[in-house]
């Protein structure tokens, strides 16, 4: 420990006021991240409390974050916040920009820890001290071990698949959901004009439906400016004007009338923003190794293996193959008592990587005949169809271990 000093007072903080601070060498530093508010707990490396204190989700609030850490002139700095709910953005990214080492709280064995030594009360501030307690036992008890698992910094193309790849999947989620809208209520006011297209997604039918504000007005149409319609041909004409000549809508019209036209013109708004961000993914992935690697595998293509690539991180962070196959989902855990034998998912399964997994599984062992063989194995097993493909998945994993530690592409023995 040094000397004492006291930080110079900023009017209007009383944060600040009076505030005297040691110089240590190392510090451990909690952050019981909220939606509005973070609160901080400092100590020492054996989880002595030096300071605690409360800060804004803001600009301000992370200034006064990073002035009171800076206070105690450190070289060792080490942040440990929660990551869920993604409520730590952007001031974990601004915690490794400065050069600090930044851990990821393990909510679920924290959570355990708290019911084995439990506290006198539940509050942010005690929540950020337990977390605290967790820098000095780590690697120790049994409990704790691996309770913090530190991040380091991935490249610049991992990043923006990261987000890339999270956007395009609720735009996806989003446009699935308004298909499924405008489907039901075609049927409940108007099935014969449903009955014009095989899937309510198709781009001439949803042009037609958008052509007119509303949807009461598409029988008045005269046959040119049928024609005059995107992707509306002499062979869907002729569909469309016997559909006009006998077109009735419900009694409920009045309700659906424009609904539905704003609902179709949405799809057709999404359908354009996922184009846009397809080929944004496309440009980003063809600077991003891993995802290069990844699509050398038969059937992997650059949307799954640009989600795997973006949410997989650094692969530091894996201590062995398992704890990757537990990550992407392909490895469920044994859960048996006397006779009954079945499987559980784990807890820790990122949901995306596990989705993204099992479409180019599927895709993979479609072009690989070896693959559609240990496949068919395992339903002759006994195994379900989602069971085998996890299966398959988890002999994949421990390909793509190899692949990237060993940075090899993958090879097809003939």
């Amino acid at each position: 420990m040094g000397r004492g000093f006291q930080i110079d007072k900023t009017p209007g903080d009383p944060g600040f006021l009076c505030l005297e601070v040691e110089m240590v060498a190392s510090i451990r530093v909690a952050v019981d991240v909220g939606s509005r508010f973070h609160s901080v707990a400092v100590g020492d490396p054996t989880g002595q409390l030096l300071d605690e204190f409360t800060i804004d989700h803001r600009r301000d609030g992370f200034e006064r974050f990073f002035a009171r850490i800076d206070g105690y002139q450190a070289r060792d700095v080490r942040v440990a916040m929660e990551g869920y709910g993604g409520w730590a953005r952007p001031l974990d990214q601004q915690v490794l920009a400065r050069g600090w080492r930044l851990f990821n709280v393990n909510n679920l064995k924290l959570a355990r820890y708290k019911e084995i030594f439990p506290a006198p009360a539940k509050t942010d501030a005690i929540d950020a001290r337990r977390m605290l307690e967790l820098f000095a036992f780590d690697g120790q008890r049994p409990l704790v071990r691996n309770v913090l698992a530190e991040i380091n910094p991935v490249s610049q193309a991992q990043r923006q698949l990261k987000y890339l790849t999270r956007r395009r999947r609720h735009l996806v989620a989003d446009r699935g959901l308004r298909l499924t809208r405008l489907r039901v209520d075609l049927q409940a006011v108007c099935p014969d004009l449903l009955g014009l297209t095989r899937a309510v997604d198709n781009r001439w039918f949803l042009r037609w439906l958008t052509c007119r504000d509303c949807l009461t007005a598409l029988p008045r149409l005269q046959e040119k400016t049928i024609l005059a319609i995107p992707s509306i041909g002499a062979k869907k004409a002729p569909r469309i004007r016997a559909w006009q000549k006998q077109a009735t809508f419900g009694p409920d019209i009045d309700l659906y009338d424009r609904d539905i036209v704003a609902d179709a013109q949405a799809i057709l708004d999404l359908d354009t923003q996922l184009t846009d961000l397809n080929q944004r993914i496309d440009a980003v992935a063809a600077d991003c190794s891993i995802t290069q690697r990844l699509r050398s595998i038969p059937g992997f293509g650059v949307t799954g293996t640009a989600e795997l690539a973006g949410e997989i991180g650094d692969l530091a962070r894996f201590n062995h193959e398992a704890s990757l196959a537990l990550y992407l989902g392909m490895a469920p855990l044994d859960q048996a008592s006397g006779l009954t034998r079945r499987g559980r998912p784990p807890k820790c399964v990122n949901s995306r990587c596990q989705n993204a997994m099992m479409t180019c599984v599927v895709r993979h062992m479609r072009c690989v005949p070896e693959s559609r063989a240990y496949y068919d194995r395992k339903r002759a097993q006994g195994k379900r169809h989602n069971q085998a493909v996890r299966a398959l998945g988890r002999h994949l994993t421990r390909v793509i271990w190899r692949m990237l530690t060993q940075e090899r592409d993958y090879e097809l023995k003939t």
